[in-house]
């Protein structure tokens, strides 16, 4: 047991009693194969649930589909009210640029930008000036400890400064949710478990709730709540305390 885990994890009876986030029923397939069977997932404000199977066995795809970057064949995604299968692309661009933010396995970075530059990015692409947005990127950066880096370029960094780099980009909007699939997944255990303990942190710190795809059980322990996907079909844990 982590010390000081059980601190860091939301209380689940101060959690809003009506989820934020709800899917039920999801099937997705790519040609014959079949990625979600029958999927559901719910999410309150201020949760961290943690996303757990096998290779290929639909996790992702679920959770594309949750941030409304895949559409379900079937089924239905409530956000706040809206049913995500229902919105056209330009709410769901809209959503994903505002509401949502985003932290993939390799970062994603932009090779052509600074790293100050990258994390402002979500900033400007909604309108803000650029020395607003870079000072707001900036203060995001110390907060993750890599405020250092500010002015590099992503290809003279480490791949655990990127990741936290990865971090503070979703996470500069204050988004309500953030979407991370297998966040640590390229890096070693002491980079990997900096940045997931900073990720969680800082999400609980501003109230947004994350969906938290990962094979470990070592991620997976930063979680309120541990839902397993196994050939597409969705089974809910509860509680990892």
């Amino acid at each position: 047991m982590r010390t000081g885990l059980t601190d860091r994890r939301t209380d689940p009876g101060r959690l809003p009693s009506e989820p934020l986030l709800t899917a039920s029923g999801l099937r997705r397939s790519f040609g014959r194969t079949s990625a979600l069977v029958d999927a559901s997932l719910s999410l309150h404000p201020g949760e961290i649930v943690a996303v757990m199977g096998p290779s290929g066995s639909g996790k992702s795809t679920l959770l594309h589909c949750l941030a409304g970057l895949v559409r379900p064949d079937e089924g239905r995604i409530d956000y706040a009210g809206t049913d995500l299968t229902q919105a056209s692309d330009t709410e769901l661009s809209t959503l994903r640029r505002t509401e949502f933010g985003f932290l993939f396995q390799f970062g994603q970075l932009v090779p052509e930008l600074t790293c100050v530059e990258n994390v402002a990015l979500p900033l400007r692409l909604g309108g803000t000036p650029r020395r607003r947005a870079e000072r707001t990127a900036l203060r995001w950066l110390e907060r993750l400890d890599v405020a250092d880096v500010a002015r590099k370029s992503p290809g003279t960094c480490s791949g655990g400064q990127n990741q936290r780099v990865a971090a503070a980009r979703a996470l500069v909007t204050s988004p309500r949710v953030v979407f991370a699939d297998e966040p640590t997944g390229a890096l070693d255990s002491l980079n990997g478990e900096r940045v997931i303990r900073m990720l969680t942190d800082t999400a609980r710190e501003n109230g947004a709730a994350v969906v938290l795809v990962t094979h470990e059980p070592r991620v997976a322990a930063y979680a309120d709540r541990e839902v397993v996907v196994r050939d597409g079909r969705t089974r809910d844990l509860g509680g990892l305390g």
